[in-house]
């Protein structure tokens, strides 16, 4: 790997980081606020929209200009998103701000990769990457946890600045000020990123091409037999997963018994999982064996049930690390074979932006249920037995399609034979 990717690495690590310390701060604001707890979830909610509404044009946006640019622009937006929550802003929106920010940020942050290295290096670049960002989230959380702990904001709140005069005067204020910083290192590292000097077309700005545009990448990617496979299993991976997030949170305070701050540190734990089944997967699934992960999908959704047996720590810690793994393993060589094939048949960020449309139509539709679940008062081991189920045969189900698709194969390449 060259210098340029490590850049990136570096941007794309501070940004995550800012992004899930964020959530945490923010779901301490509500608290505070004292709103109804089926809001919580919305505020992932709310943060994916933006990778649905502009789905059609984040992938223009990112082909237009150099990424490492559009990257330190929407890095900005999401800065202008956190500072919103200063001035009394819901946090709903101003978290939804920060999700308008990372949508057009992510179709640069996947599509660079592509610019930048051989197919042959995206299965472990992927791993790195993954395992990165996940680190980030293990870091994000558990840095929100701490921010918003009493102990931690007094200490926070204690500084005074010479001559200047914040007005910082609550724990969250302060966890705010921490993580604009952060995003503040990010856009640094954004500024020394390389150009690539990769150049598409002149991109198309009427909305309605935009679009159509889009509309026919969404059908050429879902029609190629690859591609409708891996981009099945991420989209399925990343709407369970930031369901997963928030089941967590409820079922450390139901069950272990667990506040916020200690909460925080669980959703570390799994993140800690995911970040070595990438790298196991970089080390040991090269792309053209990538399909070979899928059943690791089903047993995950069975393991993430006997979460219902769980009401100590100790036993809490080991499983949510083996949920983890078996995550990471599985989506890191997936996540590789979507961004190839994307990249065989369309533009790179052309590919992106219907893999984040896809993924983040999933969140948002997973997040809905799970709020309803949650102001039905539905017991959270009913929820987390329902997750699993519907993770395994969701797997299942997509694992037949794919025999079916090698069935079809095998059958075209012999009459093919039988014509010479």
């Amino acid at each position: 790997m060259n210098r340029g990717f490590y850049t990136i690495m570096a941007a794309q690590f501070f940004s995550s980081l800012a992004d899930n310390a964020l959530l945490i701060a923010a779901i301490a604001l509500l608290a505070e606020m004292q709103s109804p707890a089926w809001m919580t979830p919305l505020l992932k909610l709310f943060f994916v929209l933006s990778y649905v509404l502009l789905a059609a044009f984040v992938g223009a946006f990112a082909d237009a200009f150099p990424k490492g640019r559009v990257m330190f622009v929407t890095n900005l937006i999401k800065i202008g998103g956190c500072a919103l929550m200063f001035f009394s802003v819901h946090p709903l929106l101003a978290y939804a701000v920060v999700g308008f920010g990372a949508a057009a940020y992510s179709p640069a942050k996947y599509g660079i990769l592509t610019e930048l290295l051989p197919p042959e290096k995206l299965v472990a670049a992927n791993g790195w990457i993954e395992g990165l960002t996940v680190s980030s989230i293990i870091f994000g959380t558990v840095l929100g946890g701490a921010l918003v702990n009493p102990h931690v904001a007094s200490v926070l709140l204690s500084f005074d600045f010479p001559i200047f005069d914040f007005n910082i005067n609550t724990p969250t204020e302060a966890a705010l000020c921490i993580i604009t910083l952060i995003y503040i290192v990010a856009a640094l590292f954004n500024l020394s990123i390389p150009d690539t000097g990769a150049r598409y077309a002149h991109q198309q700005r009427n909305p309605i091409k935009l679009i159509a545009d889009f509309s026919n990448c969404f059908i050429t990617l879902w029609k190629d037999k690859l591609g409708q496979i891996s981009l099945a299993v991420t989209t399925l991976f990343w709407g369970a997963g930031a369901t997963l997030q928030f089941i967590v949170l409820k079922w450390a305070e139901q069950s272990l018994h667990m506040k916020l701050d200690k909460a925080a540190i669980l959703q570390g734990i799994v993140a800690v999982g995911v970040a070595l089944g990438a790298v196991g997967a970089a080390r040991f699934v090269p792309l053209k064996k990538s399909l070979s992960v899928m059943p690791l999908g089903i047993i995950m959704g069975i393991v993430v049930m006997t979460m219902t047996t769980v009401t100590s720590v100790w036993v809490a810690y080991p499983l949510l690390i083996i949920i983890g793994a078996l995550s990471g393993y599985f989506v890191v060589p997936m996540n590789a074979l979507l961004q190839h094939r994307g990249h065989v048949l369309m533009s790179a960020g052309h590919s992106i932006a219907v893999q984040n449309f896809n993924e983040n139509l999933s969140v948002l539709t997973m997040l809905v249920l799970y709020s309803a679940m949650v102001k039905l008062n539905l017991n959270v081991n009913y929820v987390i037995l329902l997750f699993g189920v519907f993770v395994a045969a969701l797997m299942y189900l997509i694992m037949q399609r794919h025999q079916a698709n090698q069935r079809e194969y095998d059958s075209l390449a012999l009459i093919g034979e039988g014509k010479h």
